[in-house]
């Protein structure tokens, strides 16, 4: 980022937080949390701060203008402390973090890039854990956004959604689910239940939410004389999961996906020629019998890859860490612009993120743009840009700036 685009991106964002903070952006029990701050400066990350009340927090914000806050799921006696054994656990929320990066998507193939730091081999889609050149384990990454990418960590987050609230009990109050300010969302559960669990239990969540772990027993599905039983759409927890997932590759699924699944071509064929009535069989007590020619085995092969679908896609090391720093909710995110923005309860579905997370909505400034595909900032979409300058909104204008992509010309 040239010296004139960081002068221009940090302007805007002392702007914003000195005319939109407000306490309410404290979360709960603040004077017990470790707050730190990611500087746009050689990235160095400021952390073991504490404080008392809303307004140090916002002299914090102006003084340093970070590009990313954060604070921590855990509540510390001395959350200031700069051993972590010296702040004193107390307990922690449970957080979960839902981002594209971690989910294979068609389009992920198209727009995301990564590089080795190492020896600079590269390649497209998800990051790999480690270099398939060198096993080097530090990337570049150069990550888009997309309606695509959104919509996909949006279904994540609301199957996520269901799991606390249907199978583990939590109330709407408990739950609060955020837009992360790039590509995904970000959910907590304050809930006296869950803080003083430790990270062997933490896991115990992440096995279930993500489907590790459940043996033949959770599909009730066996072989009697009068043919094969299993579970039931009215099923509660992973059963009813297993079932719903097995009707969505029966009502769906194409001849080449039914085959990947490793189903002969005969068993195939038979549960394409008899979809309807398979479909029909729901209303009752499901295909596993109805449809001759599927055996035990094959149902189980349907069933693994209902489980896929059933299961939440999170980032499991988020949910276990009991001292995990968290994006602060209304802070703004450094590789777009946007704000973490908060979901209202129970209207995920028609959340849009590109129009509510929108920090900026007034000015134009002029950038030259090396090259970024189509996007859509607010009610606008955009066409893509390659080694041209032009007049954007604000908002626009940031979110290239912050990706890395364009430079302000003045």
């Amino acid at each position: 980022m040239l010296p004139q685009t960081l002068k221009f991106v940090q302007e805007n964002f002392l702007e914003y937080y000195k005319n939109a903070f407000q306490e309410n952006w404290t979360p709960y029990s603040f004077e017990n949390r470790e707050f730190g701050a990611l500087l746009f400066k050689e990235k160095t990350m400021v952390r073991h701060r504490s404080f008392r009340q809303p307004n140090e927090l916002k002299e914090f914000l102006c003084e340093l203008i970070p590009s990313d806050v954060y604070y921590s799921s855990a509540y510390y006696q001395d959350p200031a402390a700069n051993e972590m054994s010296a702040k004193k656990w107390l307990g922690a929320d449970l957080v979960f973090d839902i981002d594209a990066d971690h989910i294979p998507t068609p389009c992920g193939k198209v727009h995301d890039r990564w590089v080795c730091g190492n020896c600079g081999f590269s390649g497209k889609g998800v990051t790999p854990e480690k270099c398939p050149s060198c096993e080097g384990q530090k990337f570049d990454v150069k990550a888009w956004i997309c309606e695509k990418c959104l919509e996909t960590t949006k279904r994540e987050t609301m199957k996520l959604l269901d799991f606390l609230t249907a199978d583990f009990g939590f109330s709407a109050e408990e739950v609060k689910v955020h837009f992360s300010g790039h590509r995904g969302y970000h959910v907590h559960v304050e809930s006296e239940a869950v803080r003083s669990l430790d990270q062997l239990a933490r896991k115990e969540i992440v096995d279930y939410v993500v489907g590790i772990g459940l043996d033949e027993g959770f599909y009730r599905m066996k072989e009697t004389s009068t043919g094969i039983t299993g579970p039931s759409l009215s099923d509660t927890g992973w059963n009813g999961r297993i079932a719903r997932g097995t009707y969505e590759i029966l009502a769906n699924s194409t001849p080449n996906e039914l085959e990947n699944l490793g189903l002969k071509r005969q068993v195939t064929d038979t549960i394409l020629e008899r979809k309807d009535e398979i479909v029909e069989s729901w209303k009752k007590k499901g295909p596993w019998s109805v449809t001759k020619g599927v055996g035990v085995e094959s149902w189980k092969r349907i069933v693994q890859r209902g489980v896929e679908l059933q299961s939440a896609k999170i980032d499991t090391v988020v949910t276990t860490d009991v001292h995990r720093l968290i994006r602060l909710s209304n802070t703004l995110h450094g590789k777009t612009g946007l704000k973490k923005a908060t979901v209202s309860s129970g209207l995920i579905e028609d959340f849009d993120p590109l129009k509510r997370a929108v920090a900026f909505e007034k000015g134009t400034v002029e950038v030259f743009v090396r090259e970024s595909p189509e996007f859509r900032i607010g009610d606008k979409t955009y066409p893509a840009f390659k080694e041209q300058k032009v007049d954007l909104p604000t908002a626009a204008a940031l979110f290239l700036l912050c990706k890395g992509t364009a430079e302000v010309t003045a």
